[in-house]
């Protein structure tokens, strides 16, 4: 009886941990339920970013705003009758590439109806739009299920802002489980972004400076832009370059510039004014290019793991844009 009892306690000691092993991200997921879908979305996506580069940073925006509200489950792409959704947020208004995955979906029901979700097609695009412009390539294990709740509180919440100085941004990250030099590299997706005049518009017209400029800011860099970009502090139209003259390539250059004090936004400059944060930034500028790749891909798997739903928790939504009926 004694070796009965323990032969059973085993066997649901093991299925317990078979059970825990599923619930976990894992590279190549799909490999027996749909083995063509990282191909697919890495086909459709070296077919048509060459031809919307700017995409590239759409879809990585995407990525993280996603994972910062309700961990990485597509709860942004989810629609609301009123309003009251994550993509309804402020900060998420601007954000492009809806579209682009909704079409990445299409080709993956086709081919595997019900199976692969739209939280890990927002994390495969953003990866391999990243690396066809040229960018680091990092791990994307899959196995992400999709949320049914999207809330526009939430994301006014916990969606970093531009303007928040470094205590609030290290609080936020550090809510999600990034740490310091997880902040900074992420930020460094900043290289290939771009932005509009309301996100800085305060640091060139209500701040303490001489003209209302923000004192921390390169004054002949915030006097261009009040000149010949942002004429108005409303203008939300206007283009503006986070890494100017080097936002097509992946690189170092948005580090160089905050070090000029010539970061575009307040929680760009905000990594300079903590001693670790710059010690970091300074040790990226110092080393190869391939440090920050290979680092800049490390902060990216982890923050691609934040509070995802595995398992049984959540769905696989047939539509990226609706949960399922």
């Amino acid at each position: 009886m004694a070796g009965t009892s323990s032969l059973g306690i085993v066997v649901v000691v093991v299925l317990a941990l078979i059970g825990s092993t599923q619930a976990q991200l894992q590279m190549y997921f799909y490999g027996m339920s749909c083995p063509k879908a990282e191909h697919i979305v890495k086909d459709y996506v070296k077919q048509h970013i060459p031809n919307a580069p700017s995409l590239a940073a759409a879809l990585l925006r995407m990525h993280f705003h996603d994972c910062f509200v309700r961990g990485c489950d597509a709860s942004l792409l989810l629609n609301s009758t009123t309003g009251q959704a994550e993509k309804n947020a402020t900060p998420n208004l601007s954000l492009r590439g809806f579209d682009f995955i909704d079409r990445v979906k299409s080709l993956l029901e086709a081919e595997c109806p019900g199976v692969v979700s739209c939280a890990d097609i927002i994390a495969l695009a953003a990866r391999d739009s990243v690396v066809t412009i040229g960018g680091p390539f990092w791990n994307v294990p899959t196995g992400r299920r999709d949320g049914v709740i999207s809330n526009i509180t939430e994301a006014l919440a916990n969606i970093p802002s531009a303007l928040s100085n470094f205590t609030t941004l290290l609080s936020q990250f550090n809510n999600l489980g990034l740490n310091t030099t997880d902040m900074v590299l992420l930020s460094g997706g900043h290289t290939i972004g771009i932005s509009h005049c309301p996100a800085v518009s305060p640091r060139l017209y209500n701040s303490t400076g001489p003209g209302g400029i923000d004192p921390t800011m390169d004054s002949e860099y915030a006097e261009n832009l009040k000149a010949n970009k942002c004429k108005t502090a409303s203008d939300n139209t206007t283009i503006l370059e986070m890494d100017p003259g080097s936002r097509k390539t992946f690189d170092l250059s948005y580090y160089s510039l905050l070090l000029k004090r010539r970061g575009l936004f307040q929680s760009d400059a905000a990594l300079t004014t903590d001693s670790t944060s710059l010690a970091f930034i300074n040790q990226l500028l110092s080393s190869p290019t391939q440090f920050f790749f290979d680092e800049f891909g490390k902060a990216m798997e982890k923050m691609g793991r934040i509070n995802v739903k595995t398992g049984s928790e959540g769905e696989i939504r047939k539509q990226c844009a609706l949960v399922n009926s």
